[in-house]
């Protein structure tokens, strides 16, 4: 199966859009496979109520990361993928600990959708959910 597609992040200047932007850590429960993102304050999540999603519990990013916000700091070589249906989604897993990482589109190889839950201090739990009905597209 094909890794991810992960370029490393772009380097950061001094710009506006930088100093408005908060960096995050993130790991798997193992500590395998760690990352960085670099994005607005995380304030919104999404839960999915596809058969995978319904049955993982992941609370995940919103948005999908691009490669100028999202680094694959360690671990790529921990990752597993998991892909069903159509086979649109690769879903990255640690191969040591079984959590789920990430996942990204086929189409757009490189951007992610974060499980929240892997993020280092943020409690997903807290954060506004918006409710995907992903069970109807399947």
């Amino acid at each position: 199966m094909k890794k991810p597609m992960l370029p490393k992040a772009a380097p950061r200047g001094k710009s506006q859009e930088t100093r408005m932007t908060t960096q995050y850590q993130g790991r798997c429960h193992c500590g395998a496979v760690r990352f960085s993102l670099y994005c607005a304050p995380i304030s919104q999540a999404l839960q999915c109520n596809c058969s995978l999603c319904i049955r993982r519990n992941a609370i995940m990013s919103e948005p999908y990361f691009g490669p100028d916000a999202f680094q694959l700091l360690q671990g790529q070589e921990a990752l597993h993928c998991y892909q069903w249906n159509d086979l649109v989604i690769s879903n990255w897993f640690c191969r040591h600990c079984g959590i789920y990482v990430f996942h990204e589109l086929v189409q757009k190889p490189g951007h992610v959708r974060l499980n929240l839950g892997c993020i280092e201090g943020l409690d997903p739990r807290a954060l506004a959910i918006r409710h995907f009905d992903g069970a109807t597209l399947i």
